[in-house]
């Protein structure tokens, strides 16, 4: 029998940091139709405001499946009511296995911890994998939020009742 193990970690541990990469690794190489390189996974993640997502002004999570780091998520805080849900990923070998729908679940529930009724995304439209997986747990489509290359679909959730 497999378990899932989520819980907050800091964005700077060994896990934390492979898991960030290998998001970069993907989102990026998806939108350039070709491989990152060690030198643009970098560049990518130099600066890129993960110090953010640790309390009160976010938090960030990782996931474990029989003690092997297999997912992260964070969430920042936009304003006193609102969290930006960030850098969920999953590892490939270990998607299907019920750990993005509990990854949610923690985001969700450290949002309202920090004081947010609503969460909000954003995405591109290649990411089918996870537009699906917002939708199904109940985020649904909305008027853009903020602007930027990578922002073609934006989603909410009311988090009042939730969970």
């Amino acid at each position: 029998m497999t378990s899932w193990h989520l819980a907050p970690e800091p964005v700077g541990t060994a896990d934390a940091t492979g898991l960030r990469r290998d998001y970069y690794d993907e989102v990026a190489s998806r939108y350039w139709k070709r491989p990152a390189t060690s030198e643009e996974i970098d560049a990518g993640l130099r600066d890129d405001g993960a110090e953010l997502l640790t309390p009160p002004t976010g938090q960030f999570v990782v996931g474990r499946l029989d003690g092997t780091a297999a997912a992260c998520g964070g969430l920042l805080m936009l304003d006193p009511g609102r969290a930006e849900l960030t850098r969920v990923y999953l590892r490939p070998a270990f998607r299907g296995r019920k750990g993005a729908g509990l990854l949610l679940e923690l985001l969700e529930a450290e949002a309202r911890r920090l004081g947010a009724s609503r969460m909000v995304l954003n995405t591109r439209l290649d990411l089918i994998e996870a537009r699906s997986l917002y939708v199904r747990n109940g985020y649904r489509e909305i008027p853009a939020y903020c602007a930027g290359p990578y922002v073609e679909i934006c989603y909410g959730k009311d988090l009042v009742g939730a969970g």
